[in-house]
């Protein structure tokens, strides 16, 4: 079994970040690769770079589904998360959606622990769009600055176990989800300093897609994921054009 880890934002060292994370729950048998996403920002916070990554993430795709059997799009705002699976017939996981479903398992709402207040109003449109706002007790975000997009969690990390602590006791979450992906890794080094379960959003997301691809589900050939009729484009990668075209011959 083989999965592909595509990072939508440029950093190399989140990228490292989120494989050591994904590979520490990776199951006998199965591979892991990962991607960086060769243009856009370092790190996705807004609506706009979260456009950026989604394409990136559907060119890498593009060009290297058919060597693997499942995708995890690794950035917290699932960028281009839709379109993948409208576009691929492999299983394509979500890292903001498989951490708030894992989240679900464990308790009735979940809260998310995040480390930039400029994430929040995207976080909440990820929630709503997944249809889990009656699950999310509330959006956790830290104030202030940061050295380095690499280090944050290791800089802030007892600022967001407080933040964390304050979710339980304030929102009533039974689940805390430390969201994006330079916390990756971060959780099991704090979940014995918080009362509740904490969910690392990249161990999930690879767990869940080692699940999907051993159930080898089957594309859909109807309904609104189904992969759109063939149609022309200018400017798309090689791939992209050709899969968009329906001439890559899958």
């Amino acid at each position: 079994m083989k999965i592909l880890l595509i990072n939508p934002n440029t950093s190399d060292a989140l990228t490292d970040l989120l494989t050591r994370a994904a590979r520490s729950v990776l199951p006998e048998g199965a591979t892991l690769d990962s991607v960086t996403a060769p243009r856009g920002v370092p790190y996705i916070s807004t609506r706009t770079e979260a456009v950026f990554g989604g394409v990136s993430v559907l060119e890498i795709l593009a060009e290297r589904h058919h060597d693997y059997d499942a995708a995890i799009v690794a950035a917290f705002g699932d960028p281009g998360l839709g379109a993948a699976r409208e576009l691929f017939d492999i299983p394509v996981v979500g890292l903001a959606e498989a951490g708030m479903l894992t989240a679900c398992m464990l308790g009735g709402r979940f809260s998310i622990v995040t480390f930039a207040r400029a994430l929040g109003p995207w976080y909440r449109e990820c929630v709503d769009w997944h249809g889990l706002q009656a699950r999310c007790a509330g959006i956790r975000m830290l104030d202030g600055a940061f050295r380095s997009i690499s280090e944050v969690q290791a800089e802030k990390a007892d600022l967001l176990v407080d933040l964390a602590m304050r979710a339980v006791e304030e929102d009533g979450a039974d689940v805390i989800v430390l969201a994006g992906a330079p916390l990756a890794g971060l959780a099991p080094e704090v979940r014995e300093r918080i009362p509740v379960p904490v969910v690392d959003c990249a161990q999930a997301a690879l767990r869940q897609a080692t699940t999907l691809a051993a159930l080898r589900p089957v594309g859909a050939r109807c309904g609104s994921f189904a992969r759109p009729a063939a149609k022309p484009s200018v400017g798309l990668s090689e791939a992209l054009a050709s899969r968009i075209a329906h001439t890559d011959h899958a």
